[in-house]
């Protein structure tokens, strides 16, 4: 008896990301489909991306837990039975895509993807933004996030997950304007999770938190091998979590 080869479906989360999107596209091709989860795009990206052949889907955004679920859900009624999600300002590589391929016949609920980050040109080598293990290859119906994380989603695994080889490629940062524009959102999130959680920032919190930040990107995960890139890198980090708190504190006091 002939056996079926798993269907698997690329996934793009991506709002209003023309710049990205059609190499992102491009570099996924390896995947039987790939799908657009767009939370209406006004920049072009989903005519870009249908143009490139990808599957469209759309939702509101709620928060990256619950699209990513909506996006499962989605993969599913196309028939797939594996889920690689990939972001627009990532790039697959062919190897990576070789090895996906290969790893999707094996009886494991999902994968962990290693990742480069590149911040200003550079390549990182430590800090936390490397090798920066990302699980991304799902089995569908064996998966699904936790809705209660609004950002730095949690995979809820039934089944154990394996770590892959090759490496995705994220083109993270440009400039530090960008930088500082993406952490500001992180922190909001961030913030309204711990007040969720019920959790109080203490007149000590607000350097301690940050010194513990520092000193585990710099020291404990190796940021130091970053030169100068990786001590400002680690500087910026620890001051974004005692903004983190301060707007905890601010919660507090709505």
């Amino acid at each position: 008896m002939e056996t079926r080869t798993p269907k698997l479906i690329a996934v793009i989360l991506a709002k209003n990301e023309a710049e990205h999107i059609a190499a992102c596209i491009r570099s996924a091709q390896w995947a039987d489909a790939v799908m657009l989860a767009d939370s209406f795009s006004d920049d072009g990206t989903t005519e870009l991306a249908a143009a490139e052949g990808a599957i469209i889907y759309q939702h509101k955004f709620v928060n990256f837990s619950v699209n990513r679920n909506l996006a499962l859900a989605d993969a599913a009624a196309e028939g797939a039975d594996w889920v690689f999600f990939i972001d627009a300002d990532e790039r697959a590589t062919p190897e990576l895509g070789a090895e996906i391929r290969r790893v999707v016949a094996g009886d494991e609920a999902g994968w962990w993807v290693p990742r480069y980050n590149v911040m200003w040109g550079h390549t990182l080598k430590g800090g936390g933004w490397y090798p920066d293990a990302q699980l991304r290859l799902l089995k569908v119906g064996r998966a699904a996030y936790d809705p209660t994380r609004e950002v730095h989603e949690i995979v809820q695994l039934d089944g154990r997950a394996g770590t892959l080889q090759e490496h995705l490629i994220h083109y993270n940062y440009k400039s530090l304007a960008q930088f500082h524009h993406k952490q500001n959102r992180y922190i909001d999130f961030e913030a309204r999770i711990l007040h969720k959680q019920g959790i109080r920032a203490r007149p000590w919190t607000y350097l301690s938190m940050p010194v513990r930040e520092f000193w585990r990107r710099y020291a404990r995960l190796g940021g130091y091998r970053d030169g100068l890139l990786g001590l400002q890198l680690c500087g910026l980090m620890a001051w974004y979590m005692f903004l983190t708190y301060a707007r905890l504190r601010r919660l507090y006091r709505l």
